[in-house]
């Protein structure tokens, strides 16, 4: 899996228009998952982005997690996270799982962070959507439980 998670004061993702999914301080995580994926990756992921520690505390120091500032956390299913540019100018996606099995493991990855007790908003999958966020610091950040990068 893949995903980039940024800093938000707020984010909110739109489909057809309609806001379906809205957070006020956390983060916001586009999530991409591959052919390889499974469970355990869907885990290792929830359980890495709880716990980063990319939060300022009272000296200014990036110390506390999402959990720590009570945050929330928008999650938006991205595959073209898995896109591959190195050759020509249109990406392959072939890295990049098929719906049948992208959704249940992004399902997975979400039920994964509320089980931790964050709150938890959401995209729909598969759908064209429209993310809106305002990036605090601003603070990216790029995990693969590959550990590629």
């Amino acid at each position: 899996m893949r995903a980039v998670v940024q800093r938000v004061s707020r984010a909110s993702v739109e489909v057809d228009g309609r806001e379906v999914g809205a957070i006020g301080p956390g983060l916001a995580v586009l999530l991409g998952v591959g052919q390889d994926d499974g469970p355990e990756q869907a885990a290792w992921l929830a359980a890495k982005i709880a716990g980063l520690r990319i939060f300022p505390d009272a000296q200014d120091k990036l110390n506390l997690s999402v959990s720590d500032i009570g945050g929330a956390i928008l999650v938006v299913s991205q595959f073209t996270l898995w896109g591959e540019c190195s050759r020509g100018k249109r990406p392959s996606f072939s890295r990049a799982a098929g719906g049948e099995k992208a959704q249940p493991l992004y399902e997975a990855f979400v039920a994964e962070l509320k089980k931790l007790g964050l709150t938890v908003a959401t995209g729909v999958f598969g759908a064209m959507m429209e993310l809106h966020l305002t990036n605090a610091g601003p603070v990216t950040l790029l995990l693969d439980t590959d550990k590629t990068f």
